[in-house]
């Protein structure tokens, strides 16, 4: 089987006319491209890097925190927690096995456009006559489209944020404000799994469904291959956390991942994923899991603690 790797993929966009690669540094396996306006292209390498810096500068300085620094909103409820299990990140009934249930919609800037399926956050309400001051740890399982509140939970979940008896009280308010933090996700000796959608079906089509995501990342690209083959193909993601490809290798599989954490990106290999013989349906054992941390510069909340 021949096709384009994410990589290859990411690569032609980039190679546009007006388009500069440039290296983060000389230890740095990490590419940054940026669009260079025409008069620009005369400069010499140090000074494009010049341009950039001062250009990553303003976008750092107008952009959001960073996810792990505490963030001020609003969160809300659905009643019955299918709601959050049947959305854009495409887990179905699984869902309400996950966290036991404590799930979340969040909002666009969180659900990034499928890449954050399956994050992880630290959230708790802000009344400490109601609320815990630890909180809950929530799953994000859909997208949230109110941009009036960063999430809507589960109640489940929003109930996880009151002190013990306050669980109807917590409910009545109906909308709380609250502060979170994205957190790393850990499923202790669970390993990362491939769900197999129905609407697979060999040699065409496969669309897979990757569950239990550890660590603090974003799955950015997933390539297949036979199992011992370098031919690699890429998957495009479909929506939420649900990868397909029309050119399906024969014989089992394996897959990588394009994993960004914070300043830099990694492939994790999983190198017997799917047999020759892989069902729709059924769920296999990836034999790896993610469980690296995003390497953010913070400031001014590199020391902020969930006080």
């Amino acid at each position: 089987m021949s096709g384009t790797t994410a990589t290859e993929k990411w690569s032609r966009r980039m190679s546009r006319k007006n388009w500069e690669m440039l290296t983060c540094s000389p230890h740095s396996s990490t590419n940054v491209y940026i669009y260079v306006p025409q008069p620009l292209l005369l400069l010499d390498t140090y000074n494009k890097m010049a341009v950039f810096i001062c250009f990553l500068f303003f976008l750092i300085s107008s952009a959001t925190a960073c996810e792990r620094c505490v963030h001020q909103t609003k969160a809300a409820y659905f009643t019955r927690a299918s709601a959050l299990s049947s959305g854009a990140c495409g887990y179905g009934s699984l869902a309400l096995g996950f966290n036991s249930g404590r799930l979340a919609g969040g909002v666009a800037s969180l659900y990034n456009d499928g890449a954050g399926c399956g994050a992880c956050f630290q959230i708790r309400c802000k009344n400490t006559t109601l609320c815990t001051r630890k909180g809950t740890r929530v799953i994000l399982t859909d997208r949230n489209d109110n941009n009036q509140l960063d999430f809507v939970l589960s109640s489940r979940a929003f109930t996880a944020m009151a002190h013990g008896g306050m669980s109807q009280h917590i409910l009545e308010q109906g909308i709380v404000d609250v502060e979170y933090k994205r957190v790393p996700c850990k499923y202790g000796n669970q390993n990362l799994a491939a769900r197999v959608e129905e609407l697979s079906q060999k040699p065409r089509y496969l669309a897979v469904k990757f569950l239990y995501q550890g660590g603090q990342t974003e799955i950015v690209g997933v390539d297949v291959a036979q199992v011992g083959s370098s031919n690699w193909g890429s998957m495009s993601r479909n929506y939420g956390a649900i990868w397909d490809t029309s050119r399906v290798p024969s014989g089992p599989l394996q897959f990588r991942f394009l994993v960004t954490a914070g300043y830099d990106g990694k492939w994790v290999w999983a190198q017997h994923v799917l047999p020759a013989d892989w069902n729709s349906g059924a769920i296999y054992d990836a034999g790896v899991q993610i469980t690296d941390i995003a390497q953010e510069s913070c400031s001014p909340c590199d020391k902020e603690h969930w006080k």
